[in-house]
Parts: C-alpha cells; sequence; structure tokens
C-alpha cells in the first residue's frame, strides 16, 4: 500500500520534512517512490510546498496520507480541492469554492493576530501596573528620614 508520509531531513534540532509516496512497509526515511513536496516547521508562518499535479495523482490511485500529511494539505486547501474533484464538480465550481475557503482562512488569521495582540497589551499592562505596585511596597517599608531601622 502506497502512503502520503513525511520523511525527515535537515539537521539536529531543526527538522525539515519532504512529503513522499512511499511504500508503507519502508521505513521514515528510507525508500520512497516519489518526493511530492516539502514542509518546513521551523518559519513562522509554516511553509508546506506541494506538487498538485502530482498529490492529486497519488491521492486518485489510492495512497492513503497519514494524519499530519492530511492536516498539511488540508492547510493549504488540497483536500477541499479532491473532495470536490471526487464529487464530480466542475474546474469553475472548485475555484469559486476555494476563493470562499481562501477568504475565510484570511478572516481566521486576521481574529488570530488580533486576539494575540490583545492579549500582548494585556501582558504588558499588567507587567506594567506590577512594576508600580512593586515600587509603592518598597517605598512604603523604607523608613522615614530620622527613623533608625531597628530591624
Amino acid at each position: 500500500m502506497v502512503k502520503l508520509r513525511l520523511r525527515r531531513t535537515g539537521r539536529k534540532k531543526l527538522p525539515l520534512y519532504k512529503i513522499v509516496a512511499a511504500d508503507s512497509r519502508a521505513p521514515r526515511d528510507g525508500r520512497f517512490i516519489e518526493a511530492v513536496g516539502t514542509y518546513n516547521p521551523n518559519t513562522n508562518p509554516v511553509k508546506i510546498e506541494v506538487k498538485e499535479d502530482r498529490i492529486f495523482y497519488w491521492l486518485k490511485t489510492g495512497a492513503q496520507p497519514t494524519y499530519t500529511v492530511k492536516n498539511l494539505l488540508s492547510r493549504k486547501g488540497l483536500m477541499l480541492k479532491q473532495h470536490l474533484m471526487k464529487k464530480g464538480a466542475d474546474e469553475h465550481k472548485i475555484t469559486d469554492e476555494y476563493n470562499k475557503w481562501s477568504a475565510m482562512q484570511e478572516v481566521k488569521l486576521q481574529r488570530e493576530n488580533e486576539k494575540k495582540a490583545a492579549r500582548n497589551t494585556k501582558k504588558k499592562k499588567k507587567k506594567a501596573t506590577g512594576e508600580k505596585t512593586e515600587q509603592a511596597a518598597v517605598e512604603n517599608t523604607a523608613p522615614a528620614e530620622g527613623q533608625l531601622n531597628t530591624d
């Protein structure tokens, strides 16, 4: 059985992955049939590059993507396209649906960035007020001029 899976490359603690079509009995980093893409988790956002035509070829011939590869392909919208092709949708409908999906993904990303920005401002405010209260506490415990500290 052929599987679409990740093959680890790169150096220690900095992995890069190739998305490959391989026999399910072959070892993870061993023999494979064809490299169909790359995945770099070290960048922000992660970088996924695939050969769409080859991915669709392997999916049509019965290759099963692993859970991780399926998620990566879903991020790129390829699983949506493949699903629509399987249902028999025409090219125009597929591009319309993909464009809607892309627009929704951009809105989702924008919302996430806004939430991150709001969290960062809350942290900064909390940190700033925390510093002020620490200074006030130090000032309140400091002995007044003319008084001796008997500690």
